[in-house]
C-alpha cells in the first residue's frame, strides 16, 4: 500500500483572513514522507506540479489533523490545478483518531512529549513569521520535523495500539483500534492441480 505522510505550513494566520475556514489561508510549504521510496521531500507552490504526481499515486494520505486543515487546504491548490479532489484519497488523520478514541483533541507536541520524549521544533506561528522574513529553510525543518513526529506516533501506534501523553506531571495513555488503518489484502491462492 502506498502511504504519504505530510504537514502543511501556511504564509498566513486565521486572524490575518478573517476566518476560521482552513481553506481561506495559503500555502507556504508542504512537507512529506513517501513510505514507497524511504524519502522525505518538501514543496513550495512552485514545486506542486511534482507534488500532485507523487500524491496521485497515493492510497492513504496519513496527517495530524489533515481531514479538517491540510487536506481541504492542499484540495484548494489541486483543484485550482484542474487535478480533482484529494479527498478521495483515503485518508488517515491521527487526531481525529485520538479523539474518537480519548474523547478530546489533542496537541502533536504532547503526543510527541508523552510517547517519545521529545517536543515540537516549532509552531505554526513561528513557521509564519519565518516566511514573513524569508526563512525558507527554517520553515523546510520545522515542517519536515512535524511529519517525521506524525510518521513516528503513526509507527507507534500501529505496532502498540496506544499512544502517550503528558498532562501535568502524569503519564496517560489512548488505547487505540488501528485494525482499520491498513487494510488486510487478501490473500490469491492458486491451485495445485
Amino acid at each position: 500500500m502506498k502511504k504519504i505522510v505530510f504537514d502543511i505550513e501556511t504564509k498566513n494566520i486565521f486572524q490575518d483572513v478573517g476566518s476560521s475556514d482552513p481553506v481561506d489561508l495559503d500555502i507556504s510549504l508542504v512537507g512529506l514522507y513517501d513510505y514507497e521510496t524511504n524519502t522525505y521531500d518538501s514543496f513550495l507552490e512552485d514545486d506542486f506540479e511534482r507534488l500532485w504526481n507523487i500524491l496521485e499515486k497515493a492510497e492513504v494520505l496519513i496527517t495530524y489533523n489533515g481531514d479538517h486543515f491540510d487536506i481541504p487546504l492542499l484540495n484548494k491548490y489541486y483543484k485550482k490545478a484542474g487535478r480533482g479532489d484529494l479527498s478521495k484519497i483515503r485518508s488517515l488523520d491521527l487526531l481525529k483518531e485520538i479523539k474518537n478514541s480519548y474523547g478530546r483533541r489533542m496537541k502533536l507536541d504532547q503526543i510527541a512529549e508523552g510517547t517519545f520524549g521529545i517536543g515540537k521544533s516549532g509552531n505554526g506561528l513561528e513557521a509564519v513569521a519565518w516566511w514573513r522574513s524569508g526563512e525558507i529553510e527554517k520553515i523546510r525543518k520545522y515542517c519536515l520535523d512535524d511529519v517525521r513526529i506524525t510518521k513516528d506516533v503513526y509507527e507507534y501506534a500501529l505496532k502498540n495500539k496506544k499512544l502517550i501523553f503528558k498532562e501535568g506531571p502524569f503519564m496517560k495513555e489512548i488505547k487505540l483500534d488501528t485494525k482499520h488503518w491498513e487494510p488486510v489484502s487478501e490473500v490469491k491462492t492458486q491451485s495445485l492441480f
